[in-house]
């Protein structure tokens, strides 16, 4: 099984849960490409990370199960949509912006995003995400006093790679069709985390109800009270059934 970590993730996240799943499967977790130790060779395309999964699946003996968290769980759809040999796909709170009342906002934070970017301030591109999802700014200024703040802005560069990988978070309808694995999409519920209070309650389930509409052979599933970083245990209990069926 190969876990593909989402936004501002360089593979941490996933570590609680590739430990409990390894005593049922060989699992890989990596930092994907521009995250930890991972390169990040110029130009960025979405097909170089579908390659890099590619790597890792003839690694794992050329066929595997994958797990894609947040934008990690877009990548996955799309590596299966180009035809990588994945044998089921699971994906979690998968953040496409479905809806006219959202488009204006993520339409002004990527292009905001583009010029921050290109000027290289790392720094604003996670202060405008952080804005985005909702974070309160007094949340934003405590944020940059925490050991954590340093390491975040290091991965800020990869939030418009991630955006790419989202197709500017649009759901890709025509690619994701052609998926014929097994998909199983699994959401928070409503949200009520403080700092995504700036996305409508419903943001990851109007998500996943777009993607199920699309992939032949989806099921659904619902963690209620899970935050976007759903517990470990919770995940591989889930996981492991699934991918066992």
């Amino acid at each position: 099984m190969i876990l593909v970590g989402g936004t501002l993730d360089d593979g941490a996240e996933n570590a609680p849960l590739a430990r409990l799943l390894a005593d049922r499967f060989t699992v890989y977790n990596y930092a994907r490409r521009g995250r930890g130790a991972s390169g990040n060779t110029p130009p960025y395309a979405v097909a170089r990370e579908v390659e890099d999964l590619d790597a890792l699946i003839a690694t794992a003996g050329g066929s595997t199960h994958v797990y894609g968290a947040s934008s990690g769980g877009a990548l996955a759809l799309e590596a299966a949509a180009a035809g990588s040999a994945i044998d089921k796909i699971a994906v979690w709170d998968v953040p496409y912006a479905i809806g006219d009342d959202l488009r204006p906002r993520f339409d002004q934070y990527l292009a905001d995003t583009h010029e921050a970017y290109e000027a290289g301030r790392d720094e604003e591109l996670l202060e405008l995400f952080m804005r985005l999802t909702g974070g309160p700014d007094a949340d934003i200024a405590a944020g940059r006093q925490h050991p954590y703040w340093a390491s975040s802005v290091a991965l800020a560069h990869t939030l418009v790679k991630d955006a790419v990988v989202l197709n500017d978070y649009r759901i890709p309808t025509n690619r994701l069709a052609r998926i014929t694995q097994s998909v199983l999409v699994i959401t928070e519920g409503s949200i009520t985390e403080p700092q995504l209070a700036g996305l409508p309650t419903d943001f990851f389930d109007r998500s996943a109800t777009a993607i199920a509409a699309v992939t032949p052979r989806t099921d659904r599933h619902t963690l209620d009270g899970q935050g976007h970083v759903v517990a470990a245990e919770l995940m591989a209990r889930v996981l492991t059934s699934f991918f066992n069926q």
